[in-house]
């Protein structure tokens, strides 16, 4: 019976160990908020695909958005128009992240091309989105 105990406590020891390392590490790397919105003009057969680094986080179609936190530091965020039938090029914006900011862009379809655009929202209007 004493060794069972003992193997219990080991396990429960290692167990605190290991949740006190992934807290640290997670408090190690703060981070920040990304959210972007689709603008309702790109029509229902385009979506916006976005990538952080040079990495495809998401398509955002019509009435979704992307909500997710990104680490703190510089960011190269792209977006271009899926499918791309045409060819257009896509656009970047740099974007140094400081924890715990949030950073808002809508992505928005002028001209024949998409680009990001900064967005301010009222606290009323997060709400209405549910952010």
């Amino acid at each position: 019976m004493r060794t069972l105990t003992s193997h219990i406590s080991r396990f429960v020891l290692i167990l605190v160990f290991v949740s006190g390392l992934s807290s640290s590490q997670a408090a190690a790397h703060p981070s920040g908020r990304l959210i972007v919105i689709r603008a309702a003009n790109f029509g229902w057969n385009l979506a916006a695909n976005l990538k952080i680094d040079g990495r495809t986080v998401a398509n955002i179609i019509q009435g979704r958005r992307y909500n997710h936190g990104i680490s703190a530091g510089r960011h190269v965020l792209t977006v271009s128009a899926v499918p791309n039938n045409d060819i257009r090029q896509p656009t970047s914006i740099t974007l140094n992240v400081r924890p715990p900011g949030t950073y808002i862009f809508t992505a928005v379809w002028d001209s024949d091309h998409m680009y990001l655009r900064p967005t301010s929202l009222s606290p009323a209007e997060m709400a209405k989105l549910g952010l």
